[in-house]
């Protein structure tokens, strides 16, 4: 009797679904595990109209996404001077995508630094006397160099023998594909048709290889560029393309488009700041004994206490209450004058402060001498100063007038009291936050999706970026009405995204998938199903899980780091001649090759050999620092 395997050898040789399931992955993953390789094999034959296979290699196809197609359209030839400087930079360009170079041109100034954007231009071999310049395309289409201020260029570092020997020939690469970078990205803003599939470096040249893969037009000036600069339009003109569109309108008319929708709202959170202009009368009040008043200029106020007066034991007293609302605004208060005929007792708060008269009266008993002099009308110009009790609360100035002489305002019997305040009028701040957002935020059927709070975005997309704004101080007001608030927000604009009822489609049944989710366990499974009298049955029967295999803990990687000269340069100079020691490091992560060996690249050693490598803290801390410093770096409209 044969084996069952030799007798059936298609049963022996079948794959079970999880082995299919891993040929399938491996071949997917060998074609797009990288970016790399999904390059190599999707998009720059794509651009250049070559053949693309499938996962399985089992069909291929050549794709039409570009107009034309060019090997070349952009080639930069480089070469370093003595002075480590690039002394000559030759550009190829092919304008028309017709695989034929055009124009050369030669950059007309060395190249001591290079940046995202432009180069930077100084004495050979040193880093002085520098001048930056930014990619830019003139109007018949060819490079040039447009110089600007340092701080409109990004990414800058340097690369000759101030900062170090032979930094352009041991970094050729990437300095190769940073000076091309920056040209690219200025042909790409000027004509918005040519893209790039692959850049070649090849010795001291790298080749781009590209297309006008944005449309078949000779004009560059495309209408779908237009929503680069202005994203929000591209919903109007969706909505007037759905009208026009009976594929959609069919859609949106049928019981698959009706029902619920999204709809975004937006409202704003803002602090209201409002003034109420203070005049004298909000400021100061005044009551009792007041003969007269009269001003004294801006914001200030005299008030006369006066009174008729006898020769009793018990001298009448004339009082006047004092009080003010803002005591801040309060700059003085006096008794500026007192006069009498024949004697007066000036009061604050029932406190005798002053007096005039024939002689001082400062005691409660009468004044010595006779009541009914003639010698005419003492006078008191020592001014006596509480402007203390009357910022304290309210104050009260009181007249004690004994008197009967001949000569009188009032008769021929009186004693006076002139009190003199000045305030400084302004205004009273209101302050409120006025909501918007209290209802649709308060709506479980809506969910936050955006929010910018004063300029900066804390949420984006429903997910939080991990931002906040600093806080501010503003100034409210203008000329002498002003306030200065200091507050962690001044405006919020959110936008929410709520689902809204469309129609009149009832909503899903979800009772059995509820009771199969909290009646079933791992080894069981719960059903409950509609009998035919209309009752509902519950049901169950054992359920296992197929054996999903063994699986590695974690994908080895290793930790290298190679040393660098930091390059860098800033508008104060380059950063390492800032530093003590103007070498450090790169650090590299590698995927281990199958036989746990770590692909360490030229010049890097090992920091961490291959193993599951958890370096997530020392990544938070990074960030952190990084959060923090640009937080410090934050420019402001107050000195801090």
């Amino acid at each position: 009797m044969l084996p069952i395997s030799a007798a059936l050898p298609g049963v022996a040789l079948a794959q079970t679904i999880e082995d299919r399931a891993r040929t399938a992955a491996e071949a997917s993953r060998s074609k797009s595990s990288d970016s790399e390789a999904i390059l190599e094999n999707y998009i720059s034959p794509g651009l250049a109209g070559q053949s693309i296979a499938t996962v399985d290699k089992s069909k291929s196809f050549t794709p039409n996404l570009a107009c034309q197609k060019t090997a070349n359209f952009l080639e930069i030839l480089i070469q370093p001077g003595a002075g480590g400087d690039i002394t000559t930079v030759r550009i190829a360009r092919d304008k028309d995508i017709d695989g034929q170079f055009d124009s050369v041109t030669t950059l007309p100034v060395p190249v001591s630094g290079i940046c995202a954007n432009g180069v930077i231009s100084c004495r050979p071999g040193s880093w002085s006397d520098c001048r930056s310049f930014q990619w830019d395309v003139d109007s018949s289409g060819d490079l040039k160099l447009a110089e600007v201020e340092m701080p409109a260029l990004a990414g800058c570092y340097c690369v000759n023998n101030s900062c170090g020997a032979n930094l352009v020939m041991g970094n050729l690469p990437s300095v190769l594909k940073d000076l091309g970078g920056g040209a690219v990205g200025a042909l790409s803003s000027h004509d918005p048709r040519n893209g790039v599939a692959d850049a070649r470096v090849n010795g001291p040249v790298i080749q781009y290889v590209g297309a006008q893969s944005t449309a078949c037009s000779p004009d560059p000036a495309l209408p779908q560029t237009a929503y680069r600069a202005n994203p929000t339009a591209i919903q109007g003109d969706a909505f007037a393309a759905s009208r026009s569109n009976s594929l959609f309108q069919s859609l949106a008319g049928s019981p698959a488009g009706t029902g619920r929708a999204e709809q975004v709202r937006a409202c704003t959170i803002e602090r209201e700041v409002t003034f109420l202009p203070l005049g004298y009368d909000d400021i100061v009040s005044a009551s009792g004994s007041i003969y007269s008043v009269r001003d004294c200029g801006e914001g200030c106020r005299r008030y006369r206490i006066i009174g008729d007066g006898d020769c009793s034991g018990s001298p009448p007293i004339f009082t006047a209450r004092f009080e003010v609302s803002d005591p801040a605004k309060l700059i003085s208060a006096q008794i500026v004058e007192m006069g009498a005929d024949d004697w007066v007792q000036g009061r604050v708060n029932g406190r005798i402060v002053s007096s005039a008269g024939p002689r001082p009266w400062l005691t409660t008993g009468l004044p010595s001498g006779d009541c009914r002099t003639d010698g005419g009308a003492a006078r008191n110009y020592t001014p006596y100063d509480f402007t203390a009790d009357l910022r304290a609360g309210p104050a009260t100035v009181s007249a004690r007038v004994r008197g009967g002489g001949g000569g009188a305002p009032l008769t021929t019997q009186w004693g006076l009291v002139d009190v003199e305040i000045r305030v400084s009028p302004g205004c009273e701040p209101s302050e409120r936050l006025v909501d918007l957002c209290a209802g649709t935020g308060g709506d479980t059927k809506c969910r936050l999706d955006s929010e910018n709070v004063d300029g900066v975005q804390t949420f984006r997309n429903g997910i939080s970026a991990g931002l906040r704004p600093l806080t501010q101080t503003r100034l409210f007001g203008t000329g002498s009405c002003t306030i200065r608030l200091t507050r962690d927000f001044f405006r919020r604009e959110r936008s929410y995204k709520c689902v809204v009822d469309t129609g009149s489609m009832p909503e899903p049944d979800l009772r059995r998938g509820a009771w199969i989710i909290d009646h079933s366990t791992e080894t069981m499974l719960a059903d409950r199903v509609r009998t035919a009298d209309g009752g509902m049955a519950s049901l169950t029967r054992p359920f296992a899980l197929p054996d999903r295999g063994s699986v590695p803990a974690c994908e080895a990687i290793c930790k290298t780091r190679a040393p660098k000269a930091n390059a860098d340069a800033a508008p104060d100079g380059v950063v390492g001649a800032r530093q003590t020691n103007p070498t450090g490091f790169d650090t590299f992560y590698h995927v281990c090759r199958a036989d746990n060996v770590c692909p360490a690249g030229p010049g890097e050693t090992i920091v961490s050999p291959c193993g599951c490598l958890d370096d997530f803290p020392e990544a938070v801390v990074v960030m952190q620092t990084v959060r923090l410093a640009g937080a410090d770096l934050a420019c402001t409209a107050t000195a801090r």
